[in-house]
């Protein structure tokens, strides 16, 4: 089997692809850095640049699934001009290998993509399902759901669509868990807000082999990308800091602090989404971090204290 990886090169990307070559599938990927360019006989690169709409489409060869993965960041602040880069990275790269695979031959048959959980309203009592028909309004759920949308234009020229709407994800090689340790390491923690907006949060190894599960179960449609047991804020904050041996002493830092520090981007730290994964786990899915205390166990060591 042929996977088609965008993002490849990411932290969830890399996750996927060791997966992948350990159930001998081989990868094909997408990258705009020529320098990222590999060809081995399992892991092959090829040239695109969504944005001036140019892919090489020798990329699709006997690939049967797409996992897509691409997206700007967003934890980084959103200038204008930054927050059109958010959403034309996701829309515009589906769109591209959309429009090529109506003009070429190939085998796909089945698309997974990335989402995230941001499409959920902030709310410190909603517990939200696939179906809950409540909707962000601000800009992240703008983001998604014009994300989600670019990608169910697959189902029309019949590949089947699967969407992963992810949460925080915890891994120490990077995004923003290693950030969070931080001030936490340095006796410099302090929750943020009240501390109970709810995180409905992953871990990296559980999201790859959520990607691997739909892959090989064949399973269409929306779900929720979070482990069974979402925590507040402070709860989460609270058990890193006992497993690194500290105590949080910081007063509690105010909204509009962050917000003049981190301008609208603030409230990625205050949202509140409590997200359900029951859909996942009652098709066979079985996490294996499925409490943040064992997710914790993993990714601190003896190093980190």
């Amino acid at each position: 089997m042929k996977v088609l990886i965008t993002g490849a090169t990411g932290l969830i990307g890399q996750e996927i692809v060791n997966l992948c070559h350990l159930s001998d599938i081989d990868v094909h990927y997408l990258t705009t850095n020529k320098d990222k360019l590999l060809s081995e006989v399992n892991y092959k690169g090829y040239l695109w640049d969504p944005k001036n709409r140019i892919i090489d489409t020798d990329c699709f060869d006997g690939v049967e699934v797409i996992i897509n993965l691409v997206g700007a960041t967003v934890a980084k602040r959103w200038t204008s001009s930054y927050k059109k880069e958010i959403l034309e990275s996701r829309v515009n790269a589906a769109s591209l290998i959309l429009e090529s695979l109506k003009e070429s031959e190939h085998s796909i048959r089945h698309i997974v993509s990335a989402s995230a959980i941001g499409i959920y309203p902030d709310s410190f009592q909603n517990y939200y399902m696939e179906d809950s028909p409540e909707r962000e309004t601000g800009f992240l759920g703008e983001v998604v759901s014009q994300w989600e949308g670019a990608v169910q234009q697959f189902s029309m020229i019949g590949v089947h669509v699967t969407l992963l709407r992810i949460g925080l994800v915890l891994s120490k090689k990077g995004g923003a868990f290693p950030e969070m340790l931080k001030p936490i390491k340095q006796g410099m923690g302090a929750f943020l807000g009240n501390g109970k907006q709810w995180q409905s949060w992953i871990h990296i190894q559980d999201l790859a082999r959520m990607f691997m599960f739909v892959i090989a179960e064949e399973l269409t449609g929306v779900f929720n990308a979070v482990a069974p047991n979402p925590v507040s804020s402070k709860k989460l904050m609270s058990t890193m800091a006992k497993k690194l041996n500290k105590k949080i002493m910081l007063p509690n830092v105010p909204r509009f602090v962050m917000k003049l520090v981190l301008g609208e981007m603030h409230t990625l730290l205050f949202s509140s989404q409590r997200v359900c994964s029951d859909s996942i786990v009652s098709l066979g899915f079985e996490f294996d971090f499925d409490n943040v205390v064992l997710a914790m166990d993993a990714l601190i060591d003896k190093h980190d204290k």
